[in-house]
């Protein structure tokens, strides 16, 4: 089993990506997500199928494959793109149009036929080179697009032009003007849908930007002196050593080996405050060293990075569609052979029924054709979720998916873990005690909490960290319950909350216990600050009617006292892993509910909410664990993360009300005769535009 990931050129349409979809399904393709505003598209091949021929068949259907060399190595070949195509057309059809002002103005010669004919020629051959190809292989995919509607249109005028030229020989019958300016205003429109449509891409792209850089590599020559010379980052390994200098970009994640710095990862995170960094301490790729120089160690290179993981990320949500889109790809695929049935049924009707002139019967009929827009029903979602997860990443706010935009807009409370959530998670140990002898007791704390990951477990590691390290026979770690560890002479010992004591009696709160064969020898206490933002976050909900709950496997004493200075009512503490799920899914049957926690500890409870929202310190375990990733660290984007959600999901309503609204308005006024082909073809082109800037709206909305 394979995941392939792919870059598509020549979509241009919500139905072009249903038809290469489509396509790959049909070869037996699973998981298939195919983004129709960058090209992306992935899917799982669990045959080992022969993906050169898949290539041809994507070739076949009108579409390229394309790698990152070939966009830029492979020239380009003349009207290659809608800009290039409408500016060759303009000329010809801007002066085609004039002789329809021949009666204000002296251009009787444009009136003549042949000079119609000729003007008209060079456009219609651009236009079907370019709609007719597309329009014939969708057809043959089975899956219709928008540009069976444009060829189709631009082909019947042409040849009822034709018709009236030859076989009549009367001016009357003459619409080459109707023709040009259908293929030459939807290429207009095209271009215009492009441009907009990548700046909904514009904070991925920024990020993408980020991906290749040079650094400076560290070798050693045959005299074992330090030679440093330029290279590509995609060229790097883990391993390599690498030099930073002030000003340049960190190439790759890596360890600081040598010297200080402040840097910058506003790129990842959102946060433009810079960061002291030293020796040990982790450089993410992608952010910006504001002053000093290091010599590092590559930890992980190309898609192992953290930046490619964010845009791998946010280039996978975007390609996944809401619940409430279904609905419209269902219309959309559908919508162009429904056109094409109202276009012959407006013509039948007028001729038959109205008794409207053949001539202006087919023109209202081309006017249907022409005016209808399946890609703003296609497009409606996608252009959405492309701002709101753009403006989330530049945030530093990474959603998994995008149904979870879509959940946000149902969350009616919030459930946050307390250590290292509203608490900073750096503790120190305020006391301790035991009955045994005290280096000892520290050895085997050190020994025990080294297995885990808990935050109070790194700090006990970090606090007592010494060389009288016990060798265990066998550890392992329980979560939400503490560390278990045998020696070679079968001693247990065990280090972790109070739920290990069992019968012990013990009237004391501590946070860690130890305990040998059951007996106590010994309890730490530590010491947690509460996080500056975290009042105000949790006033924010509490201000917006979203109840707020602590969720917490710390003792009850503690839990209170956090949760009487934030303003949380509901307090759920001493929990394990396990009855945190449990407590969650009650929760969830009660009302919709978010929950935010580490991404480690916290991970089955997360998956059981609405939606599971985790702070990161950027790393790929955190990433894995839930649907919402804050990466820069604390609360504080934590209201406009839900902001984003909902308003995300509100702009994806008002696109499909403008899709769905357009058509139903445009079509039957372009039946009734009330718009012309050419001015209808420019309300098809402006119609995704509309669609792209109320998308775009939401870069400077405010959404909390």
């Amino acid at each position: 089993m394979e995941k392939i990931d792919w870059k598509v050129e020549g979509m241009d349409c919500s139905n072009c990506a249903l038809s290469i979809s489509k396509f790959l399904q049909k070869k037996g393709m699973q998981e298939v997500n195919v983004n129709p505003i960058d090209g992306k598209v992935t899917f799982i091949d669990k045959e080992n199928s022969d993906l050169e021929k898949i290539k041809i068949g994507i070739s076949e259907l009108g579409y390229k494959v394309v790698s990152e060399n070939n966009a830029v190595v492979e020239k380009k070949k003349w009207f290659s793109n809608n800009k290039e195509r409408f500016l060759f057309t303009l000329p010809f059809t801007s002066v085609l149009m004039l002789h329809m002002l021949h009666k204000y103005l002296p251009l009787h010669v444009l009136s003549n036929a042949w000079l119609q004919l000729s003007l008209c020629v060079p456009v219609f051959l651009i236009g079907m080179r370019y709609f007719g190809r597309s329009a014939i292989l969708s057809l043959k995919n089975g899956v219709p697009n928008m540009n069976v509607l444009v060829a189709l249109g631009a082909l019947v005028s042409f040849i009822y032009s034709l018709t009236g030229m030859f076989y009549y020989q009367d001016s009357n019958y003459l619409f080459f003007e109707t023709t040009a300016s259908i293929i030459t205003l939807v290429f207009l429109g095209n271009f215009l849908e492009e441009s907009t449509m990548r700046s909904t891409q514009r904070a991925l792209q920024s990020l993408v930007k980020h991906q290749k850089v040079m650094a400076n590599m560290i070798a050693f020559d045959d005299k074992h002196e330090e030679q440093i010379f330029p290279i590509e980052n995609t060229q790097l390994k883990t391993g390599d050593l690498i030099l930073i200098k002030t000003g340049e970009q960190v190439p790759v994640d890596c360890k600081i080996l040598w010297g200080d710095c402040l840097v910058s990862e506003a790129i990842i995170t959102g946060e433009s405050i810079p960061l002291n960094r030293t020796k040990k301490d982790i450089l993410i790729g992608g952010s910006v060293l504001e002053s000093g120089t290091v010599k590092a160690q590559v930890t992980a290179a190309g898609k192992d990075t953290v930046l490619s993981g964010i845009i791998q990320m946010v280039q996978t949500a975007q390609a996944q569609k809401p619940p409430m889109q279904k609905l419209a790809d269902k219309i959309s695929a559908v919508f162009v052979p429904a056109v094409i049935g109202i276009s012959l049924a407006t013509f039948l009707l007028n001729y038959f029924l109205f008794h409207t002139a053949f001539d202006q019967s087919l023109m209202r009929a081309i006017a249907v054709l022409v005016i209808s827009c399946p890609c703003a029903m296609g497009l409606a979602t996608p252009a959405a979720i492309s701002v709101g997860l753009g403006r989330a990443t530049k945030k530093g706010i990474l959603f998994r998916n995008a149904s979870s935009l879509e959940s946000f807009k149902k969350i009616k409370q919030i459930v946050f873990d307390k250590t290292g959530t509203l608490t900073t998670g750096s503790f120190t140990i305020s006391n301790f005690h035991t009955t045994i002898d005290e280096n000892l007791f520290k050895s085997i704390v050190f020994s025990l909490e080294k297995y885990s990951n808990h935050p109070i477990a790194k700090c006990i590691f970090n606090e007592w960290k010494n060389n009288n390290l016990i060798n265990w026979k066998k550890v392992e770690e329980i979560k939400g319950v503490g560390v278990k560890g045998e020696d070679i002479k079968g001693n247990i010992f065990e280090a972790g909350a109070k739920t290990i004591l069992s019968n012990i009696a013990n009237e004391t709160a501590h946070n860690i216990y130890v305990l040998k064969n059951k007996e106590l020898i010994g309890w730490l206490d530590v010491k947690d600050e509460i996080r500056s933002e975290a009042k105000n976050v949790v006033q924010w909900f509490n201000e917006n009617n979203i109840n707020t709950v602590m969720l917490t496997g710390d003792m009850q004493s503690k839990a209170d006292e956090v949760a009487s200075a934030l303003g949380i009512k509901k307090i759920y503490a001493e929990k394990t892993p396990a009855q945190k799920m449990e407590i969650i899914d009650r929760l969830n049957k009660e009302l919709p509910t978010a929950m935010i926690g580490d991404g480690i500890n916290d991970a089955p409870a997360l998956a059981k909410a609405t939606v599971g929202i985790s702070l990161s310190d950027a790393s790929q375990l955190a990433l894995q664990h839930s649907d919402v990733v804050l990466m820069n660290q604390g609360l504080t984007n934590l209201p406009e993360a839900l902001g984003l959600g909902r308003h995300t999901f509100i702009t994806i309503k008002k696109n499909l009300f403008w899709a769905f609204a357009y058509n139903i308005v445009a079509i039957p006024i372009a039946a009734a005769g009330f718009l012309t082909p050419t001015f209808s073809a420019l309300a098809m082109g402006f119609s995704d535009v509309m669609l792209a800037i109320i998308s775009l709206h939401l870069f400077v909305k405010k959404v909390f």
